[in-house]
């Protein structure tokens, strides 16, 4: 399976994601964040450095049920205005 580059709206929403989850996190640690939500440090990392821009939904509602963040809060504090919320495949399934 090939993976199609990200465009940039994802890569700005992946950056978007990661600062939210950091700040969401406050003082606590990623280590004990990461144990907590059962993913791994270095993965909870790369989504706040912005380097894993889309990362799982699984990983994501876990991470938010850690940090008592709504998934709906979430998508509407990450997502732009105006911009197509569909998933990239479901987009192209669509323009089909």
């Amino acid at each position: 399976m090939v993976r199609l580059p990200l465009t940039p709206a994802e890569v700005e929403r992946g950056k978007r994601l990661g600062a939210l989850l950091r700040d969401a996190r406050g003082p606590r640690t990623i280590l004990d964040t990461a144990l907590e939500a059962g993913v791994s440090p270095e993965t909870l990392r790369k989504i706040e450095s912005g380097r894993v821009a889309t990362p799982s939904f699984p990983t994501i509602a876990a991470l938010a049920a850690v940090l008592g963040l709504s998934l709906d809060e979430l998508w509407a504090r990450i997502a732009e205005p105006g911009v197509d919320a569909a998933p990239r495949g479901a987009r192209q399934r669509l323009a089909s």
